[in-house]
């Protein structure tokens, strides 16, 4: 069982989260009320962990929004914003914590990327790049930093219920209105599990499995296409 440090926009909602977490865990939890969406919050962090004298055993890093919409029709501003969530604040905590990791020679690193990063997304395209960056990114420093006692691990959800649909103004699309969407409690209890055991990489779900080895198999424009009718 981790003490916690959690890090939101909504200082309040943190607050209540934290106070939900404490009662029902009887853990410890610190409260850090950042924007990831602006370049200098993750340095931030970083910055005040340290000066807590916070040592973090395991590092996860699962904020991130989509944009729902033709590319050519979206807002570019907001996909900035999104590339700096879902790729800077991740680079940027990542390599702060692993540094600390390596040179202990123990930590563990969980980076919630998603089953979009194995597959082509129409009408998703920035996100599903970003998620393509984390997946590889993460594979690529696993090896780097392989016998040093530090354990990295990819955990690839598919569509989940959480808020980000609300957020990337995707509640129409077919595969959010008609399709099933996994429970966050057991995508989290997946990575998490993952994470304790070492896992380099986890598809959570069934289904999702299939989709990403059908993925594999099929050709990029057929996977493509089958896309952009679910979405």
């Amino acid at each position: 069982q981790y003490n916690l440090i959690i890090v939101a926009r909504d200082q309040q909602e943190l607050d209540q989260t934290a106070a939900e977490l404490r009662q029902q865990y009887g853990v410890e939890v610190v409260t850090l009320a950042k924007d990831l969406f602006q370049r200098e919050a993750p340095f931030e962090v970083v910055e005040e962990v340290k000066r807590r004298g916070l040592q973090v055993e395991a590092l996860v890093n699962n904020a991130g929004q989509g944009q729902y919409g033709e590319f050519i029709e979206t807002d570019i501003n907001r996909e900035l914003d999104i590339i700096q969530l879902n790729i800077g604040a991740y680079v940027v905590l990542t390599k702060f914590f692993l540094q600390e990791m390596v040179g202990r020679g123990s930590g563990k690193i969980l980076q919630v990327s998603s089953i979009g990063g194995e597959l082509p997304g129409p009408l998703q395209s920035v996100y599903h790049g970003t998620k393509a960056f984390v997946t590889s990114f993460t594979e690529a420093i696993r090896e780097e930093t392989k016998d040093q006692g530090v354990t990295i691990t990819a955990l690839l959800p598919g569509v989940t219920d959480t808020d980000f649909f609300n957020k990337a103004d995707m509640t129409e699309a077919k595969m959010v209105k008609e399709g099933h969407r996994a429970d966050p409690a057991e995508v989290a209890k997946d990575g998490y599990e993952a994470l304790l055991a070492g896992k380099d990489k986890i598809v959570s779900g069934f289904m999702n499995k299939v989709q990403v080895a059908m993925g594999n198999i099929l050709p990029d424009d057929l996977v493509a296409a089958g896309l952009h009718k679910m979405a």
